[in-house]
């Protein structure tokens, strides 16, 4: 990469790999002219920190988009609130900002998820607010073998259960207060979903567990189940929701795609393995932070003072795509 330089943003990680500008400071203009040396550097990677380049708008987002994929995803069966902030444009996950968010890989619990995630920082906040990224090798390399095979065998179940004022509700979920649409949807991406009454939709899927990098070839710890399974919520909050509504009727939970129960200490070593293998990044106004998001996970800290950081997805894969 000549026009430009490159270098390793933390010491002893391959990632996030850190390119600044030469001349060319509009950065839809320079992966336009360097597309081919952003993609070989984004597989050797995983995640690209652009900085110092001339971002400082939604407009000027789109453009890197339109310029890093034809192909923006939108954000179907949603699993937490976001807004639409242009096009094929959100923010980040809309939970107070007191609150941490776990890594992950997106939408690791559908069978369809981005190849790709990139985030861009209009906005950095006081204090706190970094988004941590994950090399998923260490990840998988701390999970083990045999609990990789065991996810890889028995898959995820997400069952999930709508209600008024508890959780987010099915018509952001989905994207529609049509229930005609609802089912369609679900009929055509193999979610069982019935109504309980009038007011209580469940859900529930069957995804993997693992899955392949399409290019590498590499196995990946490739699920949610850490962050839906009620083991996530802490034992006082998980009492209150079992008294209120049962065990088999809770928001939203994980299972072996099996019907077997996880078992929550499992979660807690997937937790961990993800936690030692974050690395963190104070962000800068105007960075463009681009992943490979099978190779790379990511969260949230919690953070003080205003905070903007948008995202888009691009490239779809699926279950079984690129497998080897």
């Amino acid at each position: 990469m000549s026009a430009f330089s490159q270098s390793a943003l933390l010491p002893d990680s391959r990632l996030p790999r850190l390119i600044r500008p030469g001349a060319e400071r509009d950065l839809a203009a320079f992966i336009a002219a360097h597309r081919a040396a952003v993609e070989e550097c984004l597989l050797e990677h995983g995640a690209l920190l652009f900085r110092g380049f001339d971002v400082a708008s939604v407009e000027h987002f789109e453009r890197v988009g339109d310029e890093l994929s034809p192909e923006k995803l939108g954000y179907m069966y949603r699993s937490t609130p976001r807004s639409t902030a242009g096009q094929g444009v959100f923010t980040t996950t809309e939970y107070p900002p007191d609150q941490e968010i776990v890594l992950h890989c997106e939408n690791a619990y559908q069978r369809e998820w981005p190849a790709r995630v990139a985030f861009c920082c209009l906005v950095a906040p006081a204090e706190g607010g970094q988004t941590p990224v994950a090399d998923m090798r260490r990840v998988h390399a701390a999970i083990g073998a045999e609990l990789m095979d065991r996810f890889e065998s028995r898959r995820v179940r997400y069952v999930r259960h709508y209600r008024p004022h508890l959780d987010i509700p099915w018509q952001v979920v989905f994207q529609t207060s049509d229930r005609a649409e609802v089912a369609a949807y679900c009929d055509a991406h193999g979610i069982e979903h019935e109504w309980l009454d009038v007011n209580t939709l469940r859900t529930a899927q069957t995804s993997q567990g693992t899955a392949r990098h399409p290019v590498t070839g590499e196995r990946v710890f490739f699920n949610q189940a850490h962050l839906f399974h009620l083991s996530a919520l802490g034992a006082e909050v998980v009492t209150s929701l079992v008294n209120l509504f049962g065990r088999d009727r809770l928001p939203r939970n994980a299972y072996f795609g099996d019907g077997g129960e996880i078992a929550p200490e499992d979660l807690d070593r997937v937790r961990q393995a993800f936690a030692g293998a974050a690395v963190d990044f104070s962000w800068q106004p105007g960075d463009v932070l681009l992943l490979d998001n099978m190779q790379v996970a990511h969260g949230r800290r919690p953070f003080r003072g205003p905070r903007r950081v948008l995202a888009s997805l691009f490239g779809s894969s699926t279950e079984g795509k690129g497998e080897a």
